[in-house]
């Protein structure tokens, strides 16, 4: 565990395992210890680099509202933190936008793009005013809402929370992390925007395996904008089923597979276990 300064906001960073790196960022509100599954699977085969954006997890509030670029570019800046070479970048829901991003402004040094659940917005609206947002947060904060309640809502918010309770309560019961999450859930429309700009100006490089791994649950217009979404990136599609939204928690030997075996069986992916870990226990859904 260590702390990396970007932008003058210090960012909580682990870095465990050996190889080629690989970047896990997760969604809206969760903390680098979401990943906690995921990770004994991949540290024999990868450097497994998790962050906490900031106001998220144990890092720093954040300086300035979050962008499409400006995400992107925090990754990059995280990588020359580590002096990292190329990595394969794995976002969850919302850190989906940061991480396709990243290799449409880096693509130098995107090894593979991995989409997990990945929010998808065809056609964003305006994001929710930033000063609601703030006055919201500022007013729960005052009222103590998070040191109350911040625990039993992550527990309400994520099914079979494996996470440890003194974790949950370092890291929820803080007027930080809801500020945080406030804070990109305010500007999740203009971000969603920024990546659409980006697929226009900026088109992945050729040749780049991208997964798009997703948890339809059911959900035949979810499916469908997964597998549209998949189209868009040329990327293998991938169903983790059954899963929840946190395909981390529910299926981590999927987002492994994922990561270790990019862009499906048609893209050699690399080193790796022959198969891909879980076999032949879970199975990806195609």
């Amino acid at each position: 565990m260590t702390f990396v300064r970007i932008g003058g906001v210090a960012h909580h960073v682990v870095v465990e395992g050996s190889g080629p790196v690989c970047v896990l960022s997760a969604g809206l509100g969760l903390s680098w210890f979401d990943w906690d599954p995921v990770v004994p699977l991949l540290a024999p085969y990868r450097t497994v680099v998790r962050f906490d954006r900031p106001g998220h997890g144990l890092s720093a509030p954040a300086a300035a509202p979050p962008t499409a670029a400006g995400e992107a570019d925090r990754i990059a800046a995280l990588l020359d933190a580590l002096d990292a070479g190329p990595a394969t970048v794995v976002g969850h829901s919302i850190a989906g936008f940061h991480a396709e991003a990243f290799a449409r402004l880096h693509p130098a040094r995107t090894a593979a793009l991995v989409l997990v659940d990945s929010s998808v917005e065809e056609h964003p609206r305006p994001s929710r005013t930033p000063a609601v947002s703030r006055a919201l947060g500022a007013l729960l904060s005052a009222a103590g809402v998070p040191a109350a309640l911040g625990p039993a809502v992550r527990r309400l918010s994520v099914r079979r929370d494996p996470a440890p309770t003194e974790l949950i309560r370092r890291v929820y019961r803080t007027s930080r992390v809801l500020r945080g999450t406030l804070l990109e859930n305010a500007h999740y429309g203009a971000v969603a925007a920024g990546l659409l700009a980006l697929r226009d100006s900026h088109p992945l490089p050729p040749g780049l395996p991208v997964t798009v791994l997703a948890a339809p649950d059911g959900s035949a217009r979810w499916e469908h904008r997964q597998r549209t979404l998949a189209r868009r990136l040329d990327a293998s599609y991938e169903a983790a089923a059954p899963s929840g939204h946190l395909v981390m928690l529910d299926r981590p030997e999927a987002v492994a597979r994922a990561v270790l075996h990019p862009g499906g069986s048609g893209h050699p992916g690399g080193s790796g276990p022959p198969g891909g870990p879980g076999r032949p226990g879970g199975q990806v859904a195609a």
